[in-house]
């Protein structure tokens, strides 16, 4: 009797058909085939106890994620370091699990859970944005980014600080072939957000705009911001990226403490200070736009309402992003040919990354290789 001939599909739904041919029998389960123990992986875990400055996270095997229906699991091929990153491993936001591997600007391949429209070994990008509920009012009116119940990469779930992860399906983005793996990391959160940020503050076309900061965000901005023919001036504090800024082609670059020598028409903040703040709502004309983009300030301080906000000028917060704006970014992106500088960590070093973040040492942006 010749051997039984034994295939396996996975749906999409997460339902496994195992089909014996000569049996002619099909067993159902949901889940990963394999019930054995599950495969180790490297990754930098985050302690929300941890009390030792600046060794935020301590690098460890721990299991491997298992397929879930309606995800895919990725190799991690490159992940950027983002400053909401170090807003979580410094208690700025709130510690949401008790242990968690950060990192939400993940480059990953497909590896289990493929589908038709995702087969196995497709290069993919994952963002902040994990997933939505889809039923709250904020995703019935297509403001998914307010979505009641978010899930965000890397702090309600695990990240890509690790050699594998698990990613909800729909919220994944195929990434343009242009692009290598290091370098289309930052484009993933630092790009998104800073086009949804010109979004917010309503930029048109030929428009005097402000950058006050110019870290990641705001150095992968600009491109777009010239492609627009607009002047682009930049406020920030570091010689380095002052130097940065010049160098991309701003208009004009001052000293955190200057004042752009014109009005601006709109201006995007950067930095996480509410000072900055009232300092780009200063040099606004009357109807212009502050975008905040920072998921964290340390405190507003107070303003005179008659010089700086009457005349219907605006400041708008900007909160997360919709898997539109990526689309759209990433689309733009491979069109202007954006190529960010980067500095590439390994795993290992995740703390080293991360403090190159926060002390701002490295010129562009910062990405961890496993």
């Amino acid at each position: 009797m010749p051997p039984a001939i034994i295939c396996s599909v996975l749906l999409n739904t997460g339902i496994h058909l195992q089909v014996d041919s000569h049996l002619r029998e099909v067993l159902i389960w949901r889940g990963r085939p394999s019930l054995g123990e599950p495969k180790q992986m490297k990754a930098a875990v985050f302690s929300s106890t941890h009390t030792q400055p600046q060794l935020f996270l301590h690098v460890e095997d721990v299991p491997r994620p298992r397929l879930e229906a309606g995800h895919l699991l990725l190799r991690v091929v490159a992940c950027g370091v983002c400053r909401t990153d170090l807003h979580i491993v410094e208690g700025d936001l709130p510690p949401l699990r008790p242990r968690l591997t950060p990192g939400h600007q993940i480059v990953g391949e497909v590896i289990e859970g493929a589908t038709l429209e995702l087969p196995a070994g497709t290069r993919v990008g994952v963002s902040w944005m994990g997933g939505v509920d889809g039923d709250c009012p904020y995703c019935r009116r297509g403001m998914e980014n307010l979505c009641d119940k978010p899930t965000f990469t890397g702090y309600t779930v695990d990240g890509g600080y690790a050699e594998y992860v698990l990613v909800r399906a729909d919220f994944v983005f195929r990434l343009p072939p242009g692009l290598d793996d290091a370098h289309v990391a930052p484009l993933l959160c630092a790009g998104i957000i800073g086009f949804r940020s010109l979004r917010i503050a309503g930029v048109e076309k030929g428009e005097r705009v402000g950058l006050f900061g110019f870290g990641s965000s705001a150095s992968l901005a600009i491109a777009i911001l010239q492609s627009w023919k607009c002047e682009v001036y930049v406020v920030t504090r570091g010689e380095s990226h002052r130097k940065r800024a010049a160098s991309l082609g701003a208009t004009w670059v001052g000293k955190e403490d200057e004042m752009p020598p014109v009005t601006l028409d709109r201006a995007i903040t950067f930095a996480p200070s509410g000072k900055v703040v009232v300092s780009a709502l200063a040099s606004l004309r009357k109807g212009g736009v502050v975008a905040i983009n920072a998921i964290h300030l340390d405190h507003m301080p107070a303003f005179d309402y008659d010089k700086l906000l009457w005349g219907e000028r605006q400041i708008r917060s900007v909160a997360n992003m919709t898997r539109q704006d990526a689309r759209d970014f990433l689309r733009i992106a491979h069109d202007l040919h954006i190529r960010p500088n980067t500095t590439i960590f390994a795993l290992d070093d995740a703390n080293k990354a991360l403090l190159a973040v926060k002390e701002e040492t490295e010129q562009g942006s910062v990405v961890i290789v496993p």
